[in-house]
């Protein structure tokens, strides 16, 4: 894989190099600002296109092959034992960047009550959900999953990409 040579567009946003831990010549992998769990990182096109269905085939094929690489790379490097991969295809289906990117989350058991609140977690627009059983259901109680999220500084999103990047070299 190609070195980080450059800063890329991430919608609005720009993703510095020193947050990129590996690229291909149509994707790139960066870490996220506001990981759900430990290892949470994005794989982008680098073509800032809002929708999947709008890539070209080379662009897709490009793009999974990276998550896959990414994935296998990040499972083992975290302890994990499965890994959820998820877009979120246009604002409605709670896509908060406007710019085609893969979640690639390492799984432990027992990392969420119910394994459907990941995603929850990841949705931006989503951010509150009832739990269920116990005095929880009963009084109403809402999960913030998002509050649990903290922004990261860029050393600390620097160091971790540094530490990724050495598994794609």
């Amino acid at each position: 894989m190609a070195s980080c040579s450059q800063d890329y567009s991430f919608g609005p946003h720009l993703i510095r190099r020193t947050e990129v831990f590996a690229e291909t010549p149509l994707s790139f992998a960066f870490v996220n600002l506001k990981p759900v769990v430990p290892g949470h990182v994005l794989v982008s096109s680098k073509r800032v296109e809002p929708r999947f269905t709008n890539l070209s085939g080379s662009e897709v094929a490009d793009l999974w092959k990276l998550a896959q690489d990414v994935g296998r790379a990040v499972e083992k490097h975290f302890g994990a034992t499965s890994l959820t991969l998820a877009i979120q295809d246009g604002q409605h289906a709670g896509q908060s960047v406007p710019h085609v990117h893969v979640h690639i989350l390492p799984r432990r058991r027992g990392d969420f009550e119910k394994n459907d609140d990941v995603y929850d977690a990841i949705d931006g627009a989503s951010k509150q959900l009832t739990r269920s059983g116990g005095a929880a259901a009963a009084t109403g109680e809402k999960l913030d999953l998002d509050a649990q999220r903290r922004i990261r500084t860029p050393d600390e999103m620097a160091a971790e990409a540094a530490e990724l990047s050495v598994l794609f070299q």
